[in-house]
Parts: structure tokens; C-alpha cells; sequence
């Protein structure tokens, strides 16, 4: 690791805990914890497109078929919470390879819109199955995870819960950015043709990587469905995911904390703004349009740029 990015990691060890001690305000707590599990899609999105160049606007997507899946199992068939994020994580892994097949031989705008097209069938079927999902409405009762009778049932120990994934997460996007898997996806990135010609197959990396972020994703919505013992169609649609998007293009592609700047600043937009809620899509475009001007590599990649004149 190299000191910036480790002096990052540690700072955020010492905030979650401080945040752990401190704050005593269940809303507030509520909130961080839902800054953390943005922070997290946007840097598992951020591998995909700042690493590899994957357009995936249904990251929510798989957010929702493990969140689903969590919720249906344990409220319908009574499995242990454990075994539903595991059962999550392995169907979202094999419905996003066979998703990555054919989608991933397109490029550009044409990969964001067959990945539009998975979502909205996603979303469909979240609304129409309502014996399973509950429809509209949503999915109630689902219960706390729990783990060896531990029972997750407050907002401090469910904040914990998350912050130990999202460490977990800087750490382990740390670690792969100095790995050659890396290295690869950026050469298959600047040119698969190039990369192919080196004996990569660039079609059956970035499928795996694709699986892959798509099982992290669907880990994290169980993670939440168990958190707010409620799951509706409304949290998994296409806003939600172009959220994530928003994210990741303003904190920094390719940059392993761009995706936590980027959640930070979204996910407090309605806090701050809470009195223009009419005009949350402008804020959100007009902050999204100032950054593509005045920060074309986002926030982290703005300061990695000046860092790097000044040096």
C-alpha cells in the first residue's frame, strides 16, 4: 500500500470508531450506516468501470436479489440469515454470469442499456411475484441478522456490522488495485485486442469480474434487508443505480476511495437540500454537471492530479 492510500484506511478505522462512541443519535447513526452501504456498491461499481470499463447501470439490481432472496428465505422458509447471504451471493454469481455473456461483447452505450434492460426485468418481477416479494407494497418482516444468537437488533450494532464490511472493502480494494489482476483489466480496458494478443482472455475476466461485483453487491443487500427488515421495488429500480453511478463518476473512476467521496457527497445531497425536495433531480444533475467541468477525473482524481504537479 502506498502511504496515502494507507493513511486513508487508517483514518477511516479511527472515524468508525469515533462515530461508535460518540454519536449517540439513532437518526444519525442511521444515516452513516447508510452512507457506508453507498460507499460500498459505488466501489464495487468502481472496479467495474474505473478498472475494467463496464458500464453497469444495474448494480441496484443485484443489490436487490440478494436483499430479496435474504428476505423471501428467512420470512417465507424460515433459513438462517447466514445462509441466505451465502445463497444470495451464489444465484446473483451465476444470474450475472449468464447476464455477462452476451452483454459483455457490447460496449458503450449499447452495454448500458442491455444492462437497463436487466434491470427494469428485475424490477418487474420484485412488482409482479407479490405472493414471494409482497409487490408494491414490499416485503415486511424480515428479521435481524444474527450469527451464533447474536442478534443485530439495534442501530449501534447494525452500524458496526457495516462498518466492519466496509473496511473490509478498503482494504480489499487496496490489495486488488496493487494486484495484477489490476494490471489486466486496465490493459483489457485500453485494448482488448492488445490484451488478446498477450494470451488474455479478456471476455472470460471481465465476466468473472462482473459475477463477481454483482455477488459483493447482492452480500450487501442482504445485509440491508436484514438492517431495515423492509425491501420494495422502489430500492432497487434504475434511479438507484444511476445514484450509484453518480457516485462513482464524482468521487473518481479508478481510484480506490473515489467511490466513498462520491457517496459521501450523494447521499448527503437530501439531508442538505431536505427543503427543495421538488428539485432533488436538478441538484443532482447541476452537482453532477459541475463536476464532469470542473472535475473531469472527479474529486480523487483531482487531487491525485495535483499531487502529482506538485511533486
Amino acid at each position: 500500500m502506498n502511504k496515502t492510500n494507507k493513511l486513508f484506511i487508517l483514518i477511516n478505522f479511527f472515524i468508525v470508531i469515533l462515530i461508535a462512541i460518540f454519536l449517540k443519535n439513532d437518526y444519525y447513526i442511521g444515516l452513516v450506516t447508510y452512507i457506508l452501504i453507498n460507499a460500498m456498491l459505488a466501489s464495487g461499481l468502481n472496479i467495474l468501470l474505473g478498472y475494467s470499463g463496464i458500464i453497469s447501470l444495474c448494480q441496484a439490481s443485484f443489490f436487490g436479489i440478494g436483499a430479496y432472496l435474504s428476505g423471501i428465505l428467512t420470512v417465507h422458509f424460515q433459513y438462517s440469515p447466514i445462509i441466505t447471504v451465502l445463497i444470495g451471493a451464489f444465484v446473483t454469481f451465476i444470474v450475472a454470469l449468464i447476464i455477462a455473456y452476451p452483454t459483455l461483447k457490447l460496449h458503450g452505450h449499447y452495454l448500458a442499456m442491455a444492462t437497463i434492460g436487466f434491470g427494469m426485468i428485475v424490477y418487474v418481477l420484485a412488482n409482479e411475484l407479490d405472493f414471494f416479494t409482497g409487490g408494491p407494497s414490499g416485503l415486511i418482516g424480515i428479521p435481524y441478522f444474527s450469527i451464533f444468537g447474536f442478534e443485530f437488533d439495534t442501530e449501534i450494532k447494525n452500524y458496526m456490522l457495516f462498518a466492519f464490511l466496509y473496511l473490509l472493502t478498503l482494504v480489499f480494494l487496496e490489495l486488488f488495485d496493487k494486484s495484477f489482476l489490476s494490471y489486466d483489466f486496465r490493459f483489457i480496458r485500453e485494448s482488448e485486442h492488445a490484451s488478446s494478443a498477450f494470451g488474455i482472455n479478456y471476455h472470460k475476466e471481465k465476466m468473472l469480474l462482473f459475477a463477481s461485483i454483482a455477488a459483493y453487491s447482492s452480500i450487501i443487500g442482504s445485509f440491508y434487508a436484514f438492517y431495515s427488515q423492509f425491501i420494495s421495488p422502489t430500492s432497487i429500480g434504475i434511479n438507484y443505480s444511476i445514484e450509484i453511478l453518480a457516485m462513482v463518476i464524482i468521487g473518481g473512476l479508478g481510484s480506490t476511495y473515489g467511490g466513498v467521496i462520491g457517496a459521501i457527497i450523494i447521499s448527503l445531497i437530501p439531508e442538505v437540500f431536505a427543503s427543495f425536495e421538488d428539485f432533488e433531480i436538478l441538484i443532482y444533475g447541476g452537482i453532477l454537471a459541475l463536476c464532469i467541468i470542473f472535475f473531469p477525473y472527479g474529486i480523487a482524481g483531482f487531487f491525485k492530479r495535483l499531487k502529482i504537479a506538485q511533486n
